[in-house]
């Protein structure tokens, strides 16, 4: 059984009122957490590309991109989970694994699921909650990976969204 419904969630996967890019984040986090994100993706059999500045080439340590002076050219580490369905990671702080998904790519089900799985895949590498809030980080958090549970939730009831 799915972790949610599309009819239960749809009003969170619309991006008239989330914003296309709403946030996902995983609070409390270590550059430890940025290297088991780092070999996940390696590992998962998932497409990835990571670019400094732009221009495309390995993906080192999270040491090392997480040492960068303030200064440096931004880095992004862009997943596909599935085909057309692509992440942004943003390494910028150890503290928080925080990544974009892009809610015109994860409509109907099969976008709940893809999510939910995404999610629950970070979080269980992880032990620790997934959560998403609107585009920009306005307002609590809507739904996440539990890893109590073991499972992706609602945080906010969506009819009230």
């Amino acid at each position: 059984m799915p972790d949610l419904l599309w009819d239960d969630v749809r009003n969170f996967f619309d991006p008239d009122l989330m914003g296309a890019l709403p946030d996902v984040c995983v609070a409390g986090a270590s550059v430890e957490d940025w290297q088991a994100v780092f070999d996940l993706v390696r590992s998962s059999g998932w497409t990835w590309e990571f670019a400094v500045g732009g221009v495309a080439g390995a993906l080192p340590s999270a040491a090392e991109v997480l040492s960068r002076p303030a200064d440096a050219e931004t880095v992004d580490l862009r997943v596909w989970p599935v085909a057309d369905v692509l992440a942004i990671f943003r390494p910028m702080s150890a503290a928080e694994i925080d990544f974009d998904v892009d809610l015109r790519e994860l409509q109907g089900q099969a976008g709940v699921d893809t999510l939910c799985g995404f999610l629950g895949a970070i979080g269980r590498r992880l032990g620790k909650p997934v959560v998403m809030t609107a585009e920009g980080g306005y307002g609590d958090p809507v739904l996440g990976f539990d890893p109590a549970a073991d499972r992706v939730g609602l945080l906010q009831d969506p009819r009230l969204s």
